[in-house]
This record gives structure tokens, sequence and C-alpha cells, in this order.
């Protein structure tokens, strides 16, 4: 039985439902009025990998990849347009998105123009983009230490832990059955911090049963 379909179906649910997680901050900033305790950083990082990973399924004519980084490329542009227009740090903001617009540009000019077409592109690419989701997965770890000796889990989202758990799974299984290790090494880490912090919210869950619901997006 080929499982290719489920599993490609599977990665197109469970991300985009991660990815629309932000909502919740969307949301937030439009009932405040304000982007205070929200981080910008996490879209603008998110959006770069969507369109790095949205090229390397391009390279490799992989339609669910590209489907899927569209989208999370487009929320993660919306989320950043709505932050910049309730934030009060807009210089910050704006000096951040024309760094990373350049960082974008000397990629797209390198991978482009430098490196030669076939192979040589497509796992370049592919390695350039798992180092990316590997750093963005295990960055907030000494966070996940901070919280293992506070016993506070109020900075978690349940649900985004949850979604992660199952992206992550989703992936690293489709790219096992496309013995495509790019995309198999760098999901890996989702799962163990994923369990890192259902962990957390076991442990710690009757310490902060009385406290309100977790925020969304910080770790």
């Amino acid at each position: 039985m080929d499982f290719l379909p489920f599993l490609s179906w599977a990665c197109i649910v469970f991300t985009v439902g991660m990815f629309s997680t932000g909502l919740t901050d969307l949301k937030k900033m439009r009932e405040s009025k304000s982007a205070d305790n929200i981080q910008f950083l996490p879209f603008l990082t998110t959006c770069l990998n969507n369109l790095g990973w949205l090229y390397y399924g391009i390279l490799k004519s992989d339609r669910t990849i590209i489907l899927v980084n569209i989208i999370g490329a487009l929320l993660q542009i919306l989320y950043i347009i709505v932050y910049f227009h309730y934030t009060k740090q807009k210089r910050l903001v704006t000096t951040q998105t024309v760094a990373a617009g350049m960082v974008l540009t000397c990629g797209w000019f390198y991978f482009t123009t430098v490196l030669p077409e076939g192979d040589a592109r497509l796992n370049q690419l592919g390695l350039t983009c798992s180092v990316v989701t590997v750093s963005m997965y295990m960055s907030p770890l000494t966070s996940l230490v901070e919280i293992l000796r506070s016993g506070n889990v109020q900075c978690l989202s349940f649900p985004l832990t949850v979604a992660t758990l199952f992206t992550s799974t989703s992936w690293v299984l489709y790219g096992y059955q496309l013995n495509d290790y790019y995309i198999v090494v760098p999901n890996s880490p989702g799962i163990i911090t994923s369990l890192i912090r259902l962990y957390l919210f076991w442990r710690f869950a009757s310490v902060n049963q009385s406290s309100p619901s977790y925020k969304p997006l910080l770790i």
C-alpha cells in the first residue's frame, strides 16, 4: 500500500494548522491595538524559511512542499503586516525586515547564479534549509531549561506543541518515503522538542492549573 498520498495530505493539514496558530496573536493584536508581548522575529524567520523550502520544492518538483510553503509564507507575511501596523517599534521592525530581505536576495543570487543547475544546487539548498530549520527547532531549548527550573509553563502553547509534534512526525515519515534526508533530519528535532514540552506540561500541569490559558507562539 502506498502511504505517500496520505502522508502528503497529513503534512499539508498539520503544517497549515501549525502556521495558523499565529492567528491567535493576530487576533490579540487587533483586539488590543498593540503588538506588545508579541515576538516579531519568529514571523520573519519562519517566512524566510518558508521561502527557502518553497524554492527547494520547486527544484524538486514536489507539490506538497510547494503548497505548504506558499500558504506558510503568505500567512507569515500577513502576520508581519499586522505586526508592523500595531507595533510602536516601527524603525526596528523595518530594519530587521530590510536585513532579512537582503539575506534573501543574496541567497537567491547565490543559488540561481553561482551554483550550477542540477543536483549541486538542490543539495546545497536542501542542506541550507535543513540547517535553518534545525536551528529554529533547537532555539527554544534554553527557554525549556528555564521552565524546568521555574516550573512555570505559562509561556508555552499546548496547541502549538501538539501541532508541531504531528507536523514534524508527518514530515519525517514523508521524507522517509521519498528517501530525502533533507526533509527527515531537520524535522526530527521538532519531534524531540515537542515531546520535551509535553513532558513539561505533564510535570507542571498541577502547579499551573489555576492560571490562565497558555500563550501562543512564544516557544
